[in-house]
């Protein structure tokens, strides 16, 4: 069902793979499976914490998209709880080096530089294109604080975007009040036309054999009973194209 504007309703949502975000978070989440898998206890409690806040900066994303078509609002919050995921990932890298007295890479380092621009070109089939099963400790920490870096980055753009489309376009429950009460409003104007109008356009005999084309759009016309004003009970052509088309015509 179209609203106000011609769109549908519940417009198209949740192709959350074709999201950057989603990409970048995911390549992040797999990267730390296997980050934490080499380079931390797998009984500590860390372990078990970096690799959950991973999962949740994918999970909230692709959960986000899902619930957009009938929820913004929903879609905004996870995307910021997906947000969030990530930013504490980013404190837990950063704590790993400072920890062992490992260097962190500054942003505009040839390593980091290096790093960022594989994101356009890592192969979808490679489980593991950044290397992070097979380099050392210091530089997967570094190499996975650039692709959470650019994952950070890209759900900030989403946000900004979600935001201006909240705003310039509401949200569901907006939309489907709109649609609904236009439709009433056109619901009750047609059944309150007067059935003897003096508009010859609306006249028809219904003893002809075949439904009357609308005066309107000249579309096909089908037989409603008005079932409200002054009119209720009474028989007349409708146009099939209501509500977009309110063309009318008397039945005889």
């Amino acid at each position: 069902m179209p609203d106000t504007n011609g769109q549908p309703l519940i417009p198209l949502h949740g192709d959350y793979r074709k999201l950057q975000s989603y990409r970048c978070a995911e390549r992040v989440y797999d990267a730390t499976v296997l980050f934490c898998a080499r380079f931390v206890d797998k009984k500590s409690r860390t372990n078990d914490q970096m690799v959950q806040a991973a999962r949740s900066g994918v999970q909230n994303i692709a959960e986000g998209s899902v619930a957009s078509g009938t929820s913004r609002k929903t879609e905004l919050k996870l995307t910021n709880v997906a947000r969030a995921s990530l930013e504490e990932l980013l404190l837990d890298y950063q704590d790993f080096l400072r920890q062992r007295g490992m260097r962190l890479w500054p942003k505009d380092s040839a390593e980091s530089t290096h790093v960022r621009s594989l994101f356009q070109s890592v192969d979808p089939a490679n489980s593991d294109p950044y290397g992070i099963g097979t380099i050392d400790a210091e530089t997967a920490a570094n190499t996975l604080l650039c692709m959470i870096s650019q994952a950070c980055y890209l759900l900030d753009r989403q946000l900004q975007t979600l935001q201006r489309q909240f705003v310039e376009q509401g949200g569901f429950t907006e939309r489907l009040y709109n649609a609904r009460k236009t439709h009433r409003d056109a619901t009750q104007e047609l059944q309150d036309q007067p059935a003897n109008s003096s508009n010859q356009s609306n006249l028809f005999n219904s003893s002809e054999s075949h439904p009357p084309v609308c005066p309107q759009c000249a579309k096909p016309m089908v037989s409603r009973t008005a079932r409200q004003g002054a009119n209720a009970g009474q028989t007349f052509w409708g146009c099939t194209g209501y509500p977009a088309c309110k063309g009318t015509r008397r039945q005889a």
